[in-house]
């Protein structure tokens, strides 16, 4: 509900904790960069869990992710990849 609202969470990942809000919605990814004191321009990590969720931010797929997609998921995988404007 506090994501859904805007809001900020805590929680815990594998290796550290992790300040979050909703990736889609440019006010809470705003609250979390001024809660970090970091420069909006500064990447951010996203947490996913879908191939659905990562076509909501990125604006192409390769075939390369698609296969480390196929092979690593579910499980943890990282991959960067350029934003959407």
């Amino acid at each position: 509900k506090i994501l859904a609202e805007g809001g900020l969470a805590a929680f815990p990942t594998e290796t550290v904790y992790g300040l979050g809000a909703d990736a889609l919605n440019a006010d809470a990814v705003g609250k979390v960069y001024a809660a970090k004191g970091r420069p909006s321009d500064n990447p951010m990590i996203v947490h996913i869990s879908s191939k659905n969720d990562i076509m909501k931010l990125t604006p192409k797929i390769t075939g390369d992710m698609e296969k480390l997609m196929e092979v690593f998921w579910p499980g943890p995988l990282t991959m960067i990849v350029p934003r959407l404007s």
